[in-house]
């Protein structure tokens, strides 16, 4: 065994007694081990080990293990913050390093300053208490069992069972299809086009005056797919877990040359090929440095720079495996289409006055479109990907004009058009039922293009003040409006006397998927939009051929009429036309919506809640008109209410089951809590952020120049702190506002640059937005911000606390007033 001592210096510590850390390590397990660092303080002691075992899983690149005592009567906070500093400093170094940190605790938690660590030990180790705890950045790499005393100690003893599996032990191997383009292949593929005669699908899908509008969309369609399969090669790629980047198909040969040397026993082709293959893995590694500092090369490809940020860093958002079960499909087939089963209305089209003015698109239009299509999204069901559209947008243009135009002046939606393959994402990481997937359809991307200027057209017919308190899918709105609107309302009427608000969060099932065609076409008519324009939404919204892929297993096909397919372009807005008549009767209620997330906003004075509860029977009664679905068990009301005598809140009912009444509520992405305090939600980005310091640590180790790094740290960490800040800083403690600095200071010490505080991006996104939102009549809050009568400065709000004070538009108009007007 291999002792590590740090012995506790009385001078430094202020202690009367002796005592100290030591740390043991079995030279069995490991031989090459060192004393990293050691620290003596009132408030802290801890010694690191630095161990590189003969075993070590290809994910780790070295073990530290850290020693603490924190005593009982330390400052936690301080004694955690030198604690912090230590490792912060060797994860820079390290970051693929594994951190084991054991020690006496006493009542100090370090998940409060490094939420990715995870503590192993639950159960009592002095008496009744837990002191004694242990932390590593790795899930489940421990099990923790207690064992007895050691000698006379008044501490148990902690065994830790490995329960941690290699990730190449972990994960299978994933075989995945895909089309790869040889030189020459795009133009090979325009060139086809060009010479192709369109004309010849319409004449033979003509019959008479009439075109079978299916016939052709279907002809020109699998005549494209055909061209594709004719110009690109199609692979079968096995990715697995542990598979570096920089492995080619000549390291891999050269592998497998090795190992039959090494089983035949051949030792001169065993060193000839050791040789080869060593020589070759350099030669591999360099090319793919080389190929990832090209995206570094031109700045303004900002794509390539993240494919190269990305490859270093193994940065990806993964979302949790469906379960393989090859029933899935057909049973998640059957639930989704459960609504179209309960729509027993009809769908009829209305007959077009003889002055109608059909929508009519230009060819120029429709390039331009296409032009713009991402290439890097999923085909649709049809297989035709964008990178085809919008290199062959030239040549394809005419015939998609006019297959749109005969769709739009028929009012008719080819069948292929509609078809939609939905991939089910699971909405958590367990799954314990069918409604814990949501369902995210794939369409032709010739349709998204359709759907694109049919919803650009639609825009135009609509008034800008058309439901001002809809804040998705609007120009100048955002997250921020919605949240800063509400809690403007909340506060503003908690600053008078003898009064409270009620906040109730309403949670719709599926509410894309219960729409019912008919009564939004009903809705829209009386918007303005004309009849013809409305029976081609009516047509794309009945009769849609839908499965479930999941896997290489797919479902049968299912044709639904009801809903909207979530991941269509029109969606969106076709819901939010159908809400827009969901408004408020009582002028002391709010209904605040973005998208489908509803709030209702009662301002309640002495204790009157009869027009809060009417206006909630009224939204019920109206979601049952419109056919939107309740889930009670999901909505949540919230009760603030700051009076020194408060009378007991009554839950409210819905469908005869009762509202629960919570303490905080994820609001819109931000977590707020009743008592309108921010500790809760810098908690958690405090949390998010913490975790990607890791991927900015492993671009330092790659000697990323500072300016790549500052991308990253605007990009995936910054983006994060300042996620709806104008809405909560204000109100943000003092020392949350410490926390989300210390992240800024981290990736100051691993960047090497200065990066803006906090405080300096509330400060310049509350001007911003403020500006914004001056400058747009249409703007709920516009009203805020009326100049004084010298035309110089901002009329303020009036504010009785600091809560008021402190919130966005009060603190905007201030700033405004600082700023001065240009």
């Amino acid at each position: 065994m291999a002792s590590f001592r740090a012995d506790r210096n009385v001078a430094l510590c202020g202690k009367t007694r002796g005592g100290g850390l030591c740390v043991y390590v079995n030279e069995k397990w490991c031989k090459n081990a060192l004393l990293a660092s050691r620290y003596c303080s009132p408030l802290v002691e801890f010694v690191t080990v630095r161990c590189r075992p003969f075993y070590l899983p290809r994910e780790f690149t070295t073990v530290f293990i850290i020693g603490v005592y924190i005593p009982p009567g330390a400052n936690t906070k301080e004694a955690l913050g030198e604690l912090y500093t230590n490792i912060s400093e060797l994860q820079n170094t390290h970051p693929d390093g594994l951190f084991i940190v054991a020690g006496d605790f006493n009542h100090a938690n370090l998940k409060s300053v490094l939420p990715r660590f995870h503590q192993y030990v639950d159960f009592a180790t002095r008496g009744v208490n837990t002191l004694d705890l242990v932390y590593t950045n790795i899930p489940g790499a421990y099990r923790a069992e207690p064992r007895p005393h050691l000698g006379y100690s008044d501490h148990i003893s902690v065994m830790l069972i490995p329960a941690y599996r290699p990730l190449v032990k972990r994960a299978k191997p994933v075989l995945r299809k895909a089309k790869t383009w040889p030189a020459g292949a795009t133009s090979a593929l325009q060139d086809c086009f060009e010479c192709t005669d369109w004309n010849m699908f319409r004449e033979a899908a003509t019959y008479g005056d009439s075109t079978d509008l299916e016939e052709y969309t279907s002809s020109v369609s699998s005549y494209i797919s055909k061209c594709i399969d004719d110009v690109t090669v199609s692979k079968t790629i096995i990715s697995r877990p542990n598979q570096k980047p920089w492995i080619t198909a000549e390291v891999r040969t050269l592998l497998r040359t090795r190992d039959s040397a090494f089983k035949a026993g051949d030792k001169v082709a065993l060193s000839r090929a050791r040789t080869e293959l060593s020589q070759a893995i350099r030669e591999a590694k360099r090319a793919h440095a080389q190929r990832i500092h090209k995206h570094f090369m031109d700045s303004g490809d900002t794509r390539r720079m993240w494919q190269g940020l990305q490859a270093i860093t193994n940065y990806r958002t993964t979302t949790p495996a469906c379960d393989g079960d090859g029933s899935l499909p057909d049973a998640l087939n059957n639930f989704y289409a459960r609504f179209d089963r309960q729509n027993d209305v009809a769908a009829r089209k209305s007959i077009p006055p003889p002055d109608d003015q059909v929508l009519c698109l230009t060819t120029a239009e429709v390039r331009k479109t296409l032009r713009r299509v991402n290439p890097r999204k999923a085909a649709g069901p049809d297989n035709i990907p964008g990178r085809v559209l919008k290199e062959c947008a030239e040549q394809l243009a005419d015939v998609l004009t006019d297959i749109f135009n005969i769709s739009l002046s028929s009012a008719v939606v080819p069948t292929c058009f509609k078809a939609a393959t939905i991939v089910p994402v699971p909405k958590k990481s367990s799954v314990s039922c069918l409604n814990d997937y949501r369902p995210v359809a794939l369409t032709p991307t010739i349709m998204k293009c359709f759907e694109q200027l049919v919803m650009t057209h639609i825009k135009t017919l609509l008034p800008p003040s058309l439901d001002p308190l809809q804040f998705a899918y609007r120009h100048n709105r955002s997250t921020d409006d919605a949240i800063s609107t509400a809690l403007h309302l909340a506060l503003t009427h908690l600053d008078k006397k003898d009064t409270h608000v009620r906040m109730l969060y309403i949670d719709f099932s599926s509410a894309f998927n219960t729409i019912i065609p008919q009564q939004l076409i009903g809705k829209l008519s009386m918007l303005g939009l004309n009849t013809s324009l409305c029976n081609w939404i009516l047509d794309f919204l009945t009769g849609r051929p839908q499965s479930v892929r999941i896997g290489n297993c797919t479902s049968s096909t299912t044709t639904l009429s009801t809903g909207a397919p979530q991941g269509c372009v029109l969606s969106p807005l076709l819901f939010t036309l159908l809400t827009h008549d969901c408004v408020a009767t009582h002028s002391s209620n709010y209904i605040i919506k973005f998208a489908d997330d509803t709030t209702l906003v009662g301002l309640i004075s002495k204790n009157d809640e009869s027009a809060y509860r009417d206006e909630v029977q009224r939204l019920t009664n109206w979601c049952k008109v419109n056919n939107l679905s309740l889930n009670v068990d999901k909505t949540k009301e919230m009760v603030v209410d700051f009076r020194r005598i408060r009378s007991d809140h009554s839950p409210l009912s819905i469908n005869g089951s009762s509202v629960e009444i919570v303490n905080n509520i994820k609001f819109l992405g931000v977590h707020l809590d009743k008592d309108l305090t921010w500790s809760l939600n810098t908690s958690f980005l405090y949390k998010k952020s913490q975790q990607r310091l890791f991927f900015l640590r492993r671009l330092r180790k790659a000697q990323l120049p500072p300016t790549m790094l500052t991308t990253f740290y605007r990009g995936t960490i910054e983006s994060i702190l300042s996620c709806c800040i104008t809405a909560w800083f204000g109100n943000c403690a003092i020392s949350d506002r410490k926390t989300l600095q210390r992240i800024v200071k981290t990736a100051e010490k691993i960047i090497g640059v200065s990066l803006p505080s906090i405080k300096d991006i509330y400060t310049t996104r509350c001007i911003r937005k403020a500006t914004s939102i001056v400058a747009d009549w249409s703007h709920p809050s516009h009203t805020l911000f009326t100049l004084l009568p010298s035309g110089r400065r901002y009329r303020s709000i009036r504010a009785l606390t600091s809560r008021l004070c402190n919130s966005f538009f009060p603190h905007a108009i201030r700033l405004l007033n600082e700023k001065g007007l240009d």
